[in-house]
């Protein structure tokens, strides 16, 4: 039954506190010294919480109602009225863009992958904190975001600056909700930035100027870790992101094998990759520098035992170093391979099997994970051959499937 005034009123206190229900979670607890706090119990990524909605008299009850609807919808929009309510108490210094950014990170925390927050965070910290992070965030202008996403066109990542101009609406839209700002101005820069093409990637698709690339990538002078993902990449033709975040114990190098997790996966699928003899030799090679660890290819800058792996950009940023911006990118490897495989009468169902696309049909997608994973390793050699052979500077054949 409800609370009412005359039932607040009338409440006495007793040796224990105890608690008067009303709706919606809320409830009014009242102490042994006489106090009566009105009080919500809520659920927010899991975990039980309880808000403080005020201290009768001096909070009504129609006031203390009027908390809870106001708690109820944030929490119904993915945001935590009790951060939002330290927040408020800890003053202005809590309201610049990375204060808001980094509680948008937390509050979305229960329904992103962790590879999916850390890519957005490597974002902010990268290309967005240095400039904005201190700025108040109701004073964000289009313009010094606008400066912001430039720095990252100038060095040919149109794709990272449209999805970090995206990541910037979306903690900015948490501020509006939150009460700490008024309007997104990232609506103002529509065609501001140079629009990549959707969908598809720069992709070096014939025999000889693919040579050339692996011949160029063997030759890479960088980061050791970063050139064993460059030379692994083409052989593979993973994600970026999944080769990036690659695990020691995904790998069975016996079975030939990497095995990914479903959550993991952009198809929220588990993918297994077959292993040439060459994809096994180079990772025989790094192996004495990172198997220690849990990361394949382990980044050197980690600190106090944190092993964080190297960037998604990294192969991307090494292929532009090389002087291939706007011909190719470490995505582009995909497209190379469902090129020249589709070319050469690989099966179709095959190759978008090992390309991880998804299946609408979940039998024929069974039928796919059950049958194609024998003619997928054969495949895999024969593809690895095929590029060892370009890289030799061979006369450039048509490579033929195993039987």
């Amino acid at each position: 039954m409800p609370l009412s005034d005359t039932a607040i009123r009338n409440a006495k206190p007793t040796e224990k506190p105890y608690k008067m229900p009303d709706e919606k979670g809320m409830y009014l607890l009242v102490h042994p010294n006489g106090g009566k706090y009105f009080r919500l119990d809520y659920r927010f990524v899991g975990k039980r919480k309880t808000l403080s909605l005020g201290v009768y008299p001096d909070t009504s009850l129609k006031q203390a109602r009027e908390k809870r609807d106001t708690a109820k919808k944030q929490i119904a929009d993915g945001i935590d009225p009790s951060i939002t309510r330290k927040i408020e108490k800890a003053g202005s210094i809590e309201n610049t863009f990375k204060a808001v950014a980094d509680e948008f990170l937390e509050a979305n925390s229960g329904k992103w992958s962790a590879s999916h927050k850390k890519h957005i965070k490597e974002c902010f910290e990268r290309d967005v904190y240095p400039w904005l992070g201190s700025r108040p965030l109701k004073e964000l202008s289009a313009v010094e975001v606008l400066t912001t996403l430039r720095r990252i066109t100038a060095r040919g990542a149109l794709e990272t600056a449209a999805r970090t101009k995206q990541f910037i609406g979306q903690a900015i839209r948490y501020g509006i909700a939150t009460g700490r700002a008024e309007r997104d101005v990232t609506q103002d820069l529509r065609g501001a930035l140079p629009s990549p093409v959707r969908g598809h990637f720069p992709a070096i698709t014939e025999p000889k100027p693919l040579g050339q690339l692996l011949r160029d990538i063997d030759a890479y002078t960088g980061d050791f870790v970063v050139r064993t993902a460059l030379q692994l990449q083409p052989l593979i033709f993973a994600r970026p992101a999944n080769l990036a975040a690659a695990e020691w114990d995904e790998f069975d190098l016996e079975a030939a094998e990497w095995r990914i997790a479903a959550d993991k996966m952009k198809m929220k699928d588990a993918h297994i990759v077959p292993l040439s003899r060459q994809a096994i030799a180079l990772l025989q090679d790094i192996h004495p520098l990172t198997g220690s660890k849990r990361y394949v290819f382990a980044s050197n800058k980690g600190k106090r035992g944190n092993e964080p792996h190297i960037s998604r950009e990294s192969i991307g940023a090494a292929i532009r170093r090389m002087g291939y911006q706007g011909q190719h990118t470490a995505h582009g490897f995909r497209t190379t391979a469902s090129t020249l495989l589709h070319e050469q009468g690989f099966h179709s169902d095959m190759i978008e099997r090992q390309l991880s696309h998804a299946e609408r049909n979940r039998i024929k997608a069974a039928y796919n994970r059950a049958q194609h994973l024998p003619e997928r390793r054969k495949m895999m050699q024969a593809w690895a051959d095929y590029l060892d052979s370009l890289k030799a500077g061979a006369e450039v054949i048509p490579f033929k499937k195993s039987g």
